[in-house]
């Protein structure tokens, strides 16, 4: 389809495929822009009722005009193919990210994680439900924006008119990716990234995104899934009835408010899980500030290369006065004298081998201090005894 027109979009190249079809590079001709063109998957030829609740998806999806959700332009159809015309982002998914660095720090979990959420909490607030939140559908940009990308596509296909089977649940959203693929063209998402209600075909709220979106916390944190296996079966039997794994288990460093934000976003029971994206984004918006506050008093300050050696003749001296201190307070403590009485203790100058004219002075001083604080000391410096020595009468 390179150097195609459709409509007023030129195509230029062709930027990737999936479960959910093919994406191209075009140019606007109106407007003089670049913009992403998705085509739904070919050979998918929705009744006129699925096209027309397909459109009434996609407006409804291009008023969600938030910094962290994709901005869909447009919506068509070509040779009896629906598209979309989306926002053009550049950078990558972050799927593509987790290949290449499968657990992200928790500043980055945070931070990501708090876009996602406020994507989400717009999303709901407009009555609009993903129903398929995973990394596949994540877009990191190059400036470090995450976008959620296919708001409105989720809904698409099923066995029915628009993915709700004859009794009114709606079919469940499983395998595109090739890891866990189904029957083409029946039905839409990841087993995987499921809520318990999706396997079951019940009909998806708001909850069930935030569920979708605790697996997407827990693969960052862990490098793994919380619900996985060879097979869709096993999968299905561990989204339904079995606990995930704890996060520490796998990664211990991880932050105790993290596995729990996780694990609370993971409850089987919708009405036991987090009730809003805004409330998830609250406590991974507290653990950030959290995180950084232990930065900022465990950081160890570092040293210019000058100074090392300076400050290692200091931490020496320091602990020869404490020995010293020690050493005195210890005689005295074993040989005991009557209530009230006092040792006297002449304080000769020190000679300074460090070659650091900075201790001349202050190693005595610090020897002072110490000593002072006994109760059974008096302290004498050596000039005081050399001023008592010139006064004191000759013997006759």
């Amino acid at each position: 389809m390179i150097g195609t027109t459709v409509v007023h979009y030129r195509i230029l190249q062709k930027l990737g495929e999936g479960g959910m079809g093919v994406v191209f590079q075009a140019e606007d001709t109106r407007l003089g822009r670049n913009v992403a063109l998705k085509f739904l998957p070919e050979g998918f030829r929705p009744d006129a009722a699925a096209l027309e609740r397909f459109q009434r998806e996609a407006r409804a999806a291009s008023a969600l005009n938030h910094p962290h959700i994709c901005t869909i332009y447009d919506v068509g159809e070509f040779e009896g193919r629906p598209f979309l015309v989306m926002e053009l982002l550049e950078g990558h998914t972050l799927k593509h990210r987790l290949a290449a660095s499968p657990r992200l720090s928790v500043e980055e979990i945070t931070g990501l994680g708090m876009q996602i959420a406020d994507a989400l909490a717009a999303a709901h607030a407009k009555g609009i439900i993903h129903r398929d939140i995973k990394p596949a559908n994540l877009f990191l940009t190059s400036s470090g924006q995450m976008k959620v990308l296919d708001f409105g596509l989720a809904k698409l296909g099923g066995d029915n008119e628009w993915g709700r089977n004859a009794d009114g649940s709606e079919s469940p959203t499983v395998a595109i990716e090739p890891e866990h693929l189904t029957n083409p063209g029946t039905t839409i998402g990841t087993v995987a990234y499921m809520s318990p209600e999706q396997a079951r075909g019940q009909v998806a709220d708001a909850r069930t995104d935030l569920f979708s979106f605790g697996v997407v916390l827990y693969e960052m944190a862990t490098g793994k899934l919380p619900f996985d296996g060879p097979t869709k079966a096993v999968v299905f039997d561990a989204l339904l009835n079995r606990a995930p794994g704890a996060p520490r288990q796998i990664g211990p460093a991880i932050p105790h408010d993290l596995e729990r934000i996780i694990l609370k976003a993971l409850e089987k029971d919708r009405e036991t899980r987090y009730q809003s994206a805004s409330d998830m984004r609250a406590d991974l918006k507290r653990l950030a500030r959290q995180s950084d506050s232990d930065y900022s008093t465990t950081a160890v300050p570092t040293v210019a290369p000058g100074r090392s050696s300076h400050l290692r003749k200091a931490a020496l001296a320091a602990a020869a006065v404490a020995v010293l201190a020690g050493g005195v307070f210890w005689w005295r403590s074993s040989h005991p004298r009557a209530r009230g009485a006092k040792d006297t203790v002449v304080l000769a100058d020190f000679v300074n081998t460090t070659g650091d004219a900075v201790f001349d002075m202050t190693l005595k001083q610090a020897l002072v201090v110490q000593l002072e604080q006994s109760p059974y000391l008096t302290i004498l410096s050596e000039a005081h005894t050399r001023r008592d020595a010139l006064h004191r009468p000759a013997a006759g």
